[in-house]
C-alpha cells in the first residue's frame, strides 16, 4: 500500500525543464519514467525512525535561478573560509540551483579530467554519465525518494578521472543555499578509472533559514581497479530543511574508497552511506561525525558489503546529542558468500549531553562465509565524570572541560578531513552546536 502524494511538479514540467537544459533523450526519458514510478514505490524504512510525517515532497519551486559569481571575492564570508582562494585551481560552486562558478587546472584538463556541473556533464559527456548514473550504485526504483531524485534532479557535480591519472591537490565543490525557497535534488557522480587517485571534498552550507525546505541528495562513487578515492563532506543545512542523503561507493579490485563525513545539518535527516567492496583486495573506510541539537531527529545507516576476497571494511561513527535531539546509528558489516579472508570492523559511539537527549547505536555483522575476520563495538553514554574531574583538577572550568572532552571524542573523524579550511569549518560548527 502506498500513500498518494501531490507533487508541485508534473510530467510536463519535467519535460520542459529537461528541454531547457538540452538534456540527452536518455535522461529525459529516465526522468519521466522515474516520476511515473514514484507513486507506486514505498518510502524507505530507516530502522527505529518513523518518517511518515516528514516533508520530502512539498516545496515552493523546483528551480531557483541565481546570479553566478564572476570572482571568488564575491562569495559570502562564511563560504570564503572554506576555500583557499589563492590556491583554488579545482573548484565548483553551486548557488541554489545555478552553476555559479567553476575552475579546473589546465594540466588536468589536458590529461582528460572532467569536473563540471551534472547538467553540463549529461549534455556534453552523455555516454560517460549514462554508463554510471543510477545503475550499479543507487537504483532509480529502490524506493520513493530515489525515484523522486531521478525525476527532479536539479543540481550536482560530475568528476571523472581517467586511467593512470593522479590528482595531487583536492578537488572541491561547494553547494550554497542562500534562497529560502531552494529545493535541492543534487546528484554527485565521481568516477576514478583504474590506477587513478583523487581527493574530493564537498560542503553543503545554508546562509539563510528555510521553512519546509527539502534536500534529496545522492552521491555515487566508482573506483576502478587499483584506484583510490578520498571523499570528504561537511553538511550544514539549516533547521527548516528535511534532508535525505544517500552516499554510495563501488570499489573494484585493490581499489580504496575512504569517506570522512561531518553530518551537521540542523533539520531532520536520514543518511544512508553504503560501500560495495566488489573486487578482491578492495578497501572501504567510513568515518562519520554527528552533532544533534534542539528537537531534531536523525537516522544514520552505514554499510560496507564485502564481495571480494581479502576485502577490508572499517566503520567509525562518533555522535554527540544535546537538548532533546535523538539519533539512531546503524552500522552493518556484511560479508557475502565467497568473500574469503574478508575483514569487517566497526565502532559506533554516542555521547549525550542532556537528560532529554537520546542516542541508539546498533551494530550488526551479517556473515555468509567461514574464513573471515569481523568485530564490532558500540557505546551510548554521558560525559565521563572522571575525565571532567581530572581536567577540572588542573584548574579548567567545567564548561571548558566538557568542551575539551567533546572535541576529543569527535577528533578521530574531524582530523581525517583532507582540506584545512574544511576541518576548521567543521570544528567551528561543532563548537557552535555544543556551546
Amino acid at each position: 500500500m502506498t500513500t498518494e502524494t501531490k507533487l508541485p511538479v508534473e510530467k510536463e514540467n519535467i519535460r520542459s525543464y529537461s528541454q531547457q537544459n538540452n538534456e540527452p533523450s536518455w535522461l529525459s526519458e529516465l526522468r519521466v519514467e522515474a516520476l511515473a514510478e514514484f507513486e507506486n514505490l514505498p518510502m524507505p524504512k530507516p530502522d527505529k525512525t518513523k518518517i511518515d510525517k516528514w516533508n520530502f515532497t512539498s516545496f515552493k519551486s523546483h528551480t531557483v535561478e541565481s546570479e553566478a559569481f564572476t570572482s571568488l571575492e564575491e562569495l559570502p564570508e562564511e563560504v570564503k573560509t572554506l576555500i583557499h582562494i589563492e590556491e583554488a585551481n579545482n573548484l565548483y560552486i553551486q548557488r541554489n540551483n545555478t552553476a555559479a562558478f567553476a575552475i579546473l587546472d589546465e594540466e588536468l584538463k589536458n590529461q582528460g579530467v572532467i569536473f563540471t556541473d551534472i547538467v553540463t556533464a549529461a549534455r556534453e559527456h552523455g555516454d560517460l554519465v549514462q554508463k554510471y548514473f543510477m545503475k550499479d550504485g543507487v537504483k532509480v526504483n529502490e524506493h520513493r525518494l530515489t525515484a523522486l531524485h531521478a525525476a527532479l534532479l536539479n543540481g550536482g557535480a560530475f568528476l571523472y578521472v581517467p586511467k593512470n591519472v593522479e590528482i595531487k591537490e583536492p578537488v572541491q565543490a561547494v553547494f550554497i543555499v542562500d534562497n529560502a525557497d531552494t529545493a535541492l535534488f543534487n546528484h554527485v557522480l565521481v568516477v576514478a578509472e583504474a590506477n587513478s587517485s583523487v581527493t574530493y571534498v564537498e560542503n553543503y552550507i545554508s546562509t539563510v533559514e528555510a521553512e519546509n525546505g527539502v534536500a534529496n541528495i545522492i552521491t555515487e562513487v566508482f573506483a576502478g581497479d587499483n584506484a583510490k578515492v578520498e571523499y570528504g563532506a561537511v553538511d550544514t543545512l539549516s533547521k527548516g530543511i528535511t534532508t535525505y542523503v544517500n552516499r554510495r561507493g563501488v570499489a573494484g579490485r585493490d581499489a580504496r574508497i575512504e569517506w570522512a563525513l561531518g553530518l551537521m545539518n540542523d533539520g531532520n535527516t536520514i543518511s544512508d552511506n553504503t560501500t560495495y567492496l566488489m573486487g578482491d583486495g578492495s578497501y572501504g573506510d567510513t568515518k562519520t561525525v554527528v552533532v544533534g541539537r534542539g528537537e531534531q531527529k536523525q537516522n544514520f545507516t552505514t554499510q560496507i558489503i564485502h564481495h571480494g576476497k581479502r576485502s577490508e571494511g572499517f566503520i567509525l561513527k562518533h555522535g554527540v546529542m544535546k537538548d532533546s535531539a535523538s539519533s539512531i546509528f546503524n552500522g552493518i558489516g556484511k560479508i557475502e558468500h565467497g568473500a574469503t579472508k574478508a575483514n569487517a570492523e566497526q565502532e559506533s559511539r554516542v555521547l549525550m549531553l542532556s537528560e532529554k537527549a537520546r542516542g541508539d547505536a546498533n551494530p550488526a555483522l551479517l556473515i555468509d562465509e567461514d574464513d573471515v575476520t569481523a568485530g564490532h563495538a558500540a557505546s551510548v553514554g554521558r560525559v565521563d565524570p572522571v575525565q571532567l574531574y581530572y581536567l577540572m583538577s588542573r584548574g579548567i572550568t567545567k564548561q571548558e572541560a566538557e568542551r575539551l572532552v567533546i572535541h576529543g571524542f569527535l577528533a578521530p573523524v574531524v582530523n581525517q578531513l583532507p582540506i584545512e579550511g574544511v576541518r576548521k569549518q567543521l570544528t567551528e560548527v561543532i563548537e557552535r552546536k555544543v556551546k
